[in-house]
């Protein structure tokens, strides 16, 4: 079992504990990630059996707590952590992928107007989300809210975003961005050139070369080619995608960086490593199930939410099991290593929550505690 992810996952928690103000913060605070790590995915407020749902809303909207040092401290982690991936040969890539998810909602959520709006049919609030890949990590690591016409786009939500990839990681890895169809703009492009960053993002069959025709007559993959409104030239390659359905869907991705075709096939593909992070975040650890009153309720949620999900990926990284990660385990492994106390008060909670059945069967069952 690596002995520093377990060590540096340990001294995470105790750091997150230790920025709140109060013990009766931590131990909300040790509530709320439980609750997250029950890896249901229908966790509400409601559903803590160790704190009172009045108790973890005042926590999330009005109870003072330093949200950004918590925020700076998992990534500080989380970066110290990644730096220390070693792979054969050369330096790594960091793959940096963009998409953008909905959570979806139904309500008039009167306290934030404008940010629960309908986009591409589906009204809930959007994400422009940044998530890391190198080698086994995965990390979610900041989000921009979509906020609708005449706001910023999502492509120019996942440039800002990209331009504060922190340093160290710009320094000790090589940048990949990946991106669906959505942020192929031409200012995105530019703005990835700029950084020095090579680019693989989806792009529709019809998008005009400045040669005459669309990049659907391009006849070889990985062939150069100069986009309309594109000072520099890239080149593009196509795949057939398997749906849900069992339908295959032609698609096409081009490169700002001279690759073969092959290569910027395997890399395009590689994006829609986001889209499972989507369907872990809401389907397991909650992501969207957020009935805060308030702005700041929302995004504590949403925070705390995706520190459950490192936590319960760290856990499954200190195992030698291969594969895709079943996340029901894993959140209960991230239980036992860090929060073993919350345990045993959730079974504690079941047994009285069962005491009247059991009486009427005719049995009891006392429990104490003792100090060793």
């Amino acid at each position: 079992m690596p002995k520093h992810i377990l060590a540096h996952a340990q001294g995470l928690v105790y750091t997150l504990l230790h920025l709140m103000p109060s013990p009766y913060q931590q131990e909300t605070l040790q509530a709320l990630l439980e609750l997250f790590l029950e890896a249901t995915g229908q966790s509400l407020s409601a559903h803590s059996k160790v704190k009172s749902a009045s108790a973890i809303s005042r926590f999330l909207n009005q109870y003072q707590w330093p949200t950004r040092q918590v925020i700076r401290a998992v990534r500080q982690a989380a970066i110290e952590q990644l730096l220390k991936v070693r792979m054969p040969g050369r330096q790594p890539y960091l793959q940096v992928i963009l998409d953008l998810t909905t959570l979806e909602k139904t309500g008039k959520f009167k306290t934030m107007p404008g940010l629960i709006r309908v986009y591409h049919g589906k009204r809930g609030l959007h994400l422009v989300v940044m998530y890391l890949v190198v080698g086994k990590w995965r990390l979610p690591w900041n989000f921009r809210v979509y906020r609708g016409k005449d706001t910023p786009s999502p492509a120019q939500l996942g440039l800002q975003l990209l331009r504060r990839l922190p340093q160290p990681l710009a320094q000790g890895f090589q940048v990949l961005v990946l991106a669906d169809t959505g942020f192929g703009s031409i200012d995105f492009l530019e703005g990835t050139k700029q950084l020095g960053y090579p680019t693989i993002v989806g792009v529709r069959k019809d998008r005009k070369q400045q040669a005459g025709g669309p990049i659907s007559q391009l006849s070889q993959r990985g062939q150069q080619t100069h986009l309309v409104g594109l000072r520099f030239p890239v080149w593009v390659s196509w795949f057939w995608l398997k749906r849900e359905n069992s339908q295959r869907e032609l698609r096409y991705v081009l490169s700002t960086k001279p690759w073969k075709g092959s290569t910027i096939t395997r890399w395009g593909k590689r994006r829609w490593q986001i889209e499972g992070w989507f369907k872990t975040a809401k389907h397991r650890f909650s992501l969207d199930r957020f009935a805060q009153g308030t702005l700041t309720g929302v995004y504590r949620w949403l925070v705390l939410s995706m520190i459950a999900y490192l936590l319960a990926h760290w856990a499954y990284l200190t195992t030698a099991m291969s594969g895709l990660p079943v996340w029901g385990q894993a959140a209960r492994l991230a239980m036992e290593l860090w929060f073993p106390h919350l345990l045993v008060m959730t079974l504690i909670a079941d047994v009285e929550q069962l005491r009247p059945r059991m009486q009427q069967l005719g049995l009891d069952l006392h429990l104490s505690w003792c100090k060793i």
